[in-house]
């Protein structure tokens, strides 16, 4: 039978596997591209500028979050409830305390951003304030907590970078390749240039896309793993079932909901998509699991 641990150790077996793909798919990307366009620079250049980019959105990544959340900072005698649950799991799971925010919205949800533990936060609606007992706010917040212990916000950032290293070279390679750019080699097979430069095309407009599914695959697995932990942190897989089945069956999105920081909440803030059937090729493109393949996982774990 299926325990909290091994679907620990599963799904973190499986970003491992797939954050390797991804290094794997960016370099094979960027030597390929050098090689067609004969510019043995590309990968070093393109490598540097996508860090550089990507540099302010890791340090700062937190406040832009929380700003566009519309999210004000809580503390003790603000929201006592709140704070003194996030502080018990602060102390049970041996994490420093995050800063706690509210969001003004009547729609269920919660998230936690930061790159590390020490500089983290935790923001709650009041729609799940509201909509929540104790036992079922206490397994949203474990598995925020869960995000912040498994670094996940780091991760996130290392995958924004990859997929802006993958458009950046992709954008780069068409603009070269359609402007004429590039040094010829008499040498080279003409038959033989063609198709490596068609190939280049063709992967330059598919890798994009092949980036962004690879992560929301990502964040999907993460998604699984901070359910785990999360029911692993308080004992009771049941409380953060119940708090998902609620909070999936709101009908209202949130009023400040974008896909830019969809993936960052607990349940996909965008319920207009929520709760309709799917096929395989729709779902790819989803941020969070389904829901009731969540809850059934963790009513699993409870047995």
């Amino acid at each position: 039978m299926a325990t909290t641990y091994t679907h620990i150790a599963a799904n973190k077996w499986r970003s491992v596997v797939t954050m390797t793909v991804f290094v794997a798919l960016v370099i094979a990307l960027g030597y390929f591209f050098g090689q067609a366009l004969h510019l043995t620079w590309l990968l070093p250049v393109a490598i540097v500028l996508s860090i550089v980019q990507s540099f302010s959105a890791y340090w700062w990544s937190d406040k832009v979050a929380l700003a566009i959340s519309g999210a004000h900072e809580v503390d003790k005698a603000a929201a006592p409830e709140l704070y003194r649950l996030v502080e018990n799991l602060s102390i049970t799971s041996g994490l420093p305390m995050p800063r706690v925010y509210v969001i003004d919205d009547p729609s269920p949800n919660a998230f936690a951003t930061g790159r590390d533990p020490k500089h983290a936060a935790m923001a709650v609606t009041t729609g799940l304030l509201a909509k929540l007992d104790r036992p079922e706010l206490e397994g949203v917040l474990a598995h925020e907590f869960s995000h912040i212990g498994n670094y996940d916000i780091r991760l996130s950032s290392i995958i924004v970078i990859l997929v802006g290293f993958v458009v950046l070279l992709s954008d780069f390679f068409l603009r070269f390749t359609f402007w004429g750019g590039g040094d010829s080699d008499d040498n080279d097979n003409g038959q033989v240039g063609m198709v490596l430069m068609l190939i280049g095309i063709v992967l330059a407009i598919l890798s994009p896309l092949i980036a962004t599914l690879m992560q929301l695959a990502i964040s999907r697995k993460r998604e699984l793993l901070a359910d785990a932990d999360g029911a692993l942190l308080t004992r009771n897989p049941n409380g953060l079932a119940d708090a998902l089945a609620k909070i999936t069956a709101d009908p209202k999105s949130m009023r400040s909901a974008n896909k830019a920081t969809a993936h960052l909440f607990i349940s996909s803030p965008l319920h207009d998509t929520e709760g309709k059937k799917k096929n395989f090729m729709a779902g790819l493109f989803d941020t969070h699991p389904d829901p009731a393949v969540r809850i059934a996982r963790l009513r699993e774990m409870a047995m």
